[in-house]
């Protein structure tokens, strides 16, 4: 009987290395998602632009005016 391996090591290696650099990602992505600012640049953005002109804003200032401190722009 002869066995044939469909999975060589190379190929095992290359998936566990593209996993690890996944699971960083993954986690930039979690941190950039509950950063507050985000999620304030989240809820700007849902409004419609009457309601952004009602706060004096414009839709293309949202992100200036959420990172204004830190962004310096």
């Amino acid at each position: 009987m002869a066995l044939a391996d469909t999975n060589p090591a190379g190929i095992a290696r290359r998936n566990e290395t593209r996993g690890i650099f996944s699971r960083i990602m993954d986690g930039l992505v979690h941190i950039a998602e509950t950063n507050h600012r985000v999620r304030r640049v989240q809820h700007l953005s849902a409004l419609n632009d009457s309601e952004l002109a009602a706060r004096g804003l414009k839709r293309e200032d949202i992100v200036r005016h959420v990172f204004r401190d830190v962004l310096y722009l």
